[in-house]
């Protein structure tokens, strides 16, 4: 519903009201939808200063459904604990996902997380290592933008590496197609790897509930009000690996 202060900043010509929690446009936000979850695992998501997709981005709206979730926008921080906030005293208690050119379907047939090491190749003790994981870091981007967020902080290189093989490509469907089938967005992601985790199936079903919602609105104020929800710009597909 359009309140009346919406359609007279409209016939102004004034910008669209956002919503201060997500960054989307009110039109789009269904942030009156979420209820934090509490989690074991922290969750902190950096986003690149450039990542222009706000209207179908996830990176605020995945930490909104975590009571134990952060979001940092830029390039680089010298140290987890600066990205965070907070002391981190064993970094490689913490993951961070990064596909680079590596490719779980490949290198371990049957594995949803698989954690590797620094050349991309599977470690041993898989599910131990997974089970002391207390943290995880997402980076929210394009995939250059991603591999730019992974360059520039050599700190990520004490934590340990995941990749995703999920069973099913991203929800976005032809909204924003992805140049590799295991490219997620970053709520997508949240939602595969807390829920394994943590072993709480109803962790990825509460997500991913919220982006179909999110993709539901975003449709239908694109077919309402394309101003506001235009069709996506094309994302840097021509760069074929993210190592």
């Amino acid at each position: 519903m359009t309140t009346e202060h919406e359609t007279h900043a409209a016939e102004l010509g004034a910008p669209e009201p956002e919503c201060a929690r997500c960054g989307k446009v009110l039109p789009l936000c269904i942030c009156d939808t979420v209820e934090p979850i509490a989690s074991r695992t922290q969750l902190l998501i950096l986003q690149h200063p450039q990542e222009q997709d706000r209207a179908l981005g996830t990176a605020r709206l995945t930490a909104q459904h975590f009571k134990n979730a952060e979001v940092r926008i830029g390039l680089s921080w010298p140290s987890l604990s600066k990205a965070l906030g907070r002391t981190v005293h064993d970094p490689s208690r913490w993951a961070v996902l990064y596909l680079g050119s590596a490719r779980a379907a490949e290198l371990a047939e049957g594995r949803e997380i698989l954690a590797v090491d620094a050349k991309g190749q599977p470690e041993p003790h898989q599910d131990m290592i997974l089970d002391e994981i207390e943290g995880v870091v997402l980076l929210d981007g394009t995939w250059s933008q991603a591999k730019a967020l992974w360059w520039r902080n050599a700190w990520m290189l004490k934590c340990q590496r995941v990749i995703l093989d999920p069973s099913a490509p991203s929800r976005y469907g032809r909204l924003r197609k992805e140049p590799r089938r295991d490219g997620l967005s970053t709520l997508e992601a949240a939602a595969m790897l807390l829920s394994r985790l943590e072993h709480r199936p109803e962790i990825e079903t509460k997500l991913l509930e919220a982006f179909d919602r999110m993709l539901a609105r975003f449709k239908q104020v694109q077919a309402e009000r394309p101003d506001l929800a235009p069709k996506p710009k094309k994302r840097d597909w021509r760069r074929k690996k993210r190592g």
